[in-house]
């Protein structure tokens, strides 16, 4: 039988218009803070630290806000979140275009916004099979980063021209605007509670949850493989991918590259909405491995149409693993778990990010910016492959409509 339809329940209609829209807004806050920092007459260092304090305190925060999205009801932590969202990127925006910022304010509430969305992403994440019928969650998983990675696309595209037109304190004004949009969306949503065991302390809940992770070999073996894609990828897109292509080809051939990884990403999810693998996790692993094309295509010596080809398939493998990956987990991890499971997947695949950024520059200066490519590449596709080695890697299976009829049945 055919998969339900998402689209039938009114309550994932308001989470997905909500991420929608504050996708939009997230692609457009990165560069217009960017050039605010720029336009303060801050410096490349600044401007990494503005970047830092945003992603160090995220990480900070991530597994606290997993305990948090297993205890308290999911919709009104996320309402409350993008309410602070939007007051915090408005008071920047506000700072900016009254001409009272400074580097260090935008540091401070880089720092503030990290907090606030850690808070929001497992809740958002574990909220989703609360919105669907169980048969109906692979065409809900698929259509919320469809309509993420689109509306991505559009505030990268958008963001530039508002900064340009307006000044970067507008352009984070849309932002701030977006975070109203989005929690006014999840107002509207309404969820059955999940129960579960009673609460203990935030270490007993965080004990919990990590036991949860390590009782799944699939889960702690492939979070596992995303630290090492991290590790190695950030510092390929922030540091020597941008410096590789734009000597050979330009400042615009970096943007393509850009455009066509999430060209991949959209194709990836279009996808997703018709091919539905029975063993989810062996067909989304061995499509991660296509992420190496990209790295690959920079280190050889090769015209811009196929490093833009391998950005795109990147993009594509990439996307197909992610939504398996969380049907899996949304599939297999009890219910009042699931946030703490989504934290330790977010702490896991991005905690060694600011490692890779900051040892990518130095090994590319000792042994050349090609040798860290084709290490890249190879530990991108090499660990996607040692990851389907473990038997339940391989052999976790899609759970059917029928499954799901007998389980209400029974």
């Amino acid at each position: 039988m055919a998969e339900a339809p998402a689209w039938g329940s009114v309550t994932f209609r308001w989470l997905m218009a909500g991420r929608t829209v504050t996708s939009l807004g997230s692609a457009i806050a990165p560069v217009a803070l960017a050039l605010a920092v720029l336009h303060l007459g801050g410096s490349a260092t600044e401007l990494g630290f503005v970047v830092a304090a945003y992603a160090l305190v995220e990480v900070l925060t991530t597994l606290v806000a997993g305990v948090v999205g297993d205890r308290f009801s999911r919709t009104l932590l996320m309402r409350g979140t993008a309410a602070a969202s939007a007051l915090a990127q408005g008071f920047v925006a506000l700072a900016l275009i009254t001409g009272h910022a400074s580097v260090p304010l935008l540091a401070v509430m880089g720092g503030v916004n990290g907090a606030l969305a850690a808070l929001a992403s497992p809740a958002s994440r574990a909220v989703v099979p609360q919105t669907v019928p169980a048969s109906a969650l692979p065409n809900a998983v698929s259509a919320l980063r469809l309509g993420q990675n689109t509306a991505m696309v559009l505030g990268f595209s958008l963001a530039g021209v508002l900064v340009g037109l307006f000044g970067p304190g507008w352009a984070i004004a849309v932002d701030a605007a977006t975070f109203a949009v989005a929690g006014l969306c999840y107002t509207f949503m309404r969820v059955e509670p999940v129960t579960g065991v009673p609460s203990q302390s935030m270490i007993g809940d965080l004990g919990a949850g990590a036991r949860e992770v390590f009782r799944h070999t699939w889960l702690w073996v492939l979070i596992g493989q995303a630290l090492m894609y991290h590790l190695v990828y950030g510092g390929v897109q922030g540091v020597v991918g941008p410096v590789v292509i734009t000597r050979e080809f330009g400042e615009q051939a970096w943007g393509l590259s850009l455009a066509a990884l999430m060209v991949g990403f959209m194709a990836g999810g279009l996808v997703t909405l018709r091919y539905r693998p029975r063993r989810l996790l062996f067909a989304g692993t061995a499509f991660l491995a296509l992420t190496a094309c990209f790295p690959l295509a920079m280190a050889l010596d090769v015209a811009l149409p196929a490093i833009l080809a391998g950005a795109f398939l990147h993009g594509l493998g990439l996307e197909i693993f992610s939504v398996n990956w969380d049907l899996a987990i949304q599939q297999e991890i009890p219910p009042d778990k699931l946030a703490r499971v989504f934290a330790f997947d977010h702490l896991g695949s991005f905690v060694m990010r600011p490692l890779g950024l900051a040892v990518a520059g130095p090994i590319a200066g000792a042994f050349g910016e090609n040798t860290w490519l084709y290490v890249a590449a190879a530990v991108m596709a090499g660990t996607s492959f040692l990851a389907l080695m473990p038997a339940s890697v391989r052999a976790l299976r899609r759970e059917s409509r029928q499954d799901h009829e007998r389980v209400q049945a029974g």
